[in-house]
């Protein structure tokens, strides 16, 4: 018998209709716990989220992965809009779905976010106390001093912010919507420019029935989400998390060595963990099998911890 099963399934967020996959652990008896995912930014489900919940489905969780909206198969314009607040109410809007299910314990459910996701899940957890705990893995963890790494300093980022302040998502005179491209060796003006991160991100651009796999990820965001992103302050947020939190993280990833170090002592919660598994590199929390088994057999670890002491 297969370890999980995978089925398209579709929910509502805000009046939006999302499409997600809902992957079942075979071997479970009665209901399990419930959990959901948040990848990179400007993801679709087929990109690390659909990774994260194979190997949460094998370890005996319910697991729902979508597109949010404006994104990939789910509805909501405009397409490819970042928004860390729509993030977060989708998260809201999957637990209540992952809470109908009947194979699904509605009193264990759980969150997680890779790269740039936990930034909304550690919104989402403080919105909804029906999440038990969460797990941030790999981090790209939105601050002042993240944006400044990833810009080349504090003008930039402020130039960037205002720029993005000035391009409006419902244009008054009818104009298209602005956009930038996620990556680009080329265009300045792309949210990322690093090599190592176009050679990761280009290939999910590719169509045709050899990459339907690849989902419909677009390598393109509003020029209006920049500011939501490098002005997001996960470092005031995390001040106010009180809900037990894993933080799993290497040398290399997203952030750094340092920043995610300092995150973590900010979290008051009662519960906490710090993971450091080595020096990987980000791609390898997409990708690698090696480091993406090492990742969820603590995560997996961590809520079923969390699942017994809310017994």
């Amino acid at each position: 018998m297969p370890e999980y099963s995978k089925e398209r399934v579709t929910f509502v967020s805000h009046d939006i209709e999302l499409v997600g996959c809902l992957y079942l652990p075979s071997s479970q008896k009665g209901k399990v716990p419930g959990l959901t995912i948040l990848g990179p930014v400007a993801f679709v489900k087929e990109q690390s989220p659909a990774q994260y919940a194979t190997r949460m489905a094998r370890a005996g969780f319910a697991v729902l992965i979508f597109d949010p909206r404006g994104h990939g198969e789910s509805g909501g314009e405009p397409r490819r809009h970042e928004s860390g607040v729509m993030k977060a109410e989708d998260v809201r809007a999957a637990l209540d779905y992952l809470a109908s299910r009947p194979e699904v314990a509605a009193d264990q459910l759980f969150a997680l976010g890779v790269c740039q996701g936990v930034n909304w899940i550690v919104d989402a957890a403080q919105a909804d106390t029906r999440i038990r705990a969460i797990a941030l893995v790999a981090g790209h963890y939105l601050t002042p001093e993240t944006a400044s790494l990833y810009l080349g300093g504090a003008d930039a980022v402020a130039a960037r912010i205002k720029r993005s302040q000035a391009s409006p998502l419902h244009p008054a005179d009818g104009s298209p919507v602005d956009y930038i491209p996620i990556v680009s060796l080329t265009d300045p003006e792309a949210l990322l420019t690093a090599k190592p991160i176009y050679e990761w991100y280009i290939r999910w651009a590719d169509r045709g029935p050899a990459w339907g796999f690849h989902g419909l990820w677009e390598n393109r965001i509003t020029r209006a989400s920049e500011a939501g992103i490098w002005g997001h302050r996960v470092d005031h947020a995390l001040l106010k998390l009180t809900t037990p939190t894993l933080m799993v993280h290497a040398d290399r990833a997203a952030s750094g060595p340092v920043i995610p170090r300092k995150l973590f002592d900010l979290i008051p919660a009662d519960r906490k963990e710090l993971v450091w598994l080595g020096d990987q590199v980000q791609f390898q929390f997409y990708e690698e099998p090696e480091t993406i088994d090492r990742a969820t057999e603590h995560v997996a670890t961590w809520f079923r911890a969390a699942a017994k002491a809310g017994d």
